[in-house]
């Protein structure tokens, strides 16, 4: 029986299944982490083509169930316990395939990017809505903190979406597959990342507001500050490259200024 506080959706679909694997590019030499790998099918297939799956549960019941289950399977470690806790960077190189609850999304996203460039990429399975934000380009309402930390660190595409009626028990809405390579490198140099996350979470903290506005508790000269960056103080967030964020930032950290 699905646990609601476990924000269990399966997906049984094998089309759906196969073609998660599909654009997850695993190759034979990868190590797989799979979080909530529920009934194990994705977790069988994964153990076809990886050279070892790691599958983290959290629901003590089914972690025993998938003991059992997979014990044929040489390649695949069922470990129990929280994913969020979990210590990626003990690992070598590794990919990441799963179908993430809802309510851990963008923890969970974040958590892995501090593996640092241990983790070669991450194919997802989320709620729709988020799938667009983290995708979105500037001039967007979807476009904010998400779109550029992911886009920072990774090259995200929207691959498919997967209609809630795939799912049991049915969810309120869509999901939808997403790809994340992860770079070799920020996909732009700041002088100091803090404060360029720092600068980007305070401007869109009122998004509707202009930069000259949301910003104004960072500086009382904002808006030379922002004009210095060739930046319009009239212009809003969510029309901000990262590249123009990471001029700001860095002029903002040469003149001292704390965000």
């Amino acid at each position: 029986m699905p646990k609601k506080s476990l924000g269990q959706n399966f997906l049984s679909n094998p089309f759906i299944l196969n073609k998660i694997i599909e654009v997850s590019k695993i190759t034979p030499d990868d190590t797989v982490v799979e979080i909530g790998p529920g009934h194990g099918l994705l977790t069988k297939i994964l153990s076809k083509t990886a050279s070892k799956v790691i599958a983290i549960e959290l629901d003590p019941y089914l972690f025993e169930k998938l003991k059992t289950k997979l014990s044929s399977h040489d390649n695949i470690e069922i470990l129990f316990g929280d994913a969020l806790k979990y210590h990626y960077e003990e690992l070598e190189t590794f990919k990441v395939v799963a179908n993430i609850p809802y309510y851990i999304t963008t923890p969970i996203i974040f958590r892995l990017i501090e593996a640092g460039k241990k983790m070669k990429s991450m194919t997802l399975t989320i709620q729709k809505e988020v799938a667009q934000r983290i995708v979105a380009k500037p001039d967007s309402k979807a476009y904010g903190v998400l779109s550029i930390a992911v886009q920072y660190f990774s090259d995200p595409t929207l691959e498919f979406i997967v209609p809630k009626e795939a799912f049991r028990p049915v969810p309120k809405v869509d999901s939808a597959v997403i790809h994340m390579e992860i770079l070799e490198s920020p996909r732009v140099k700041v002088m100091d990342e803090k404060l360029f996350f720092s600068t980007v979470r305070t401007a869109f903290s009122q998004r509707r507001k202009t930069l000259s506005n949301s910003l104004k508790s960072v500086s009382d000269d904002i808006k030379s500050i922002l004009l210095s960056a060739g930046i319009d103080p009239v212009r809003r967030a969510e029309t901000l490259s990262i590249e123009e964020f990471a001029r700001l930032s860095d002029i903002l950290k040469k003149q001292q200024v704390l965000v």
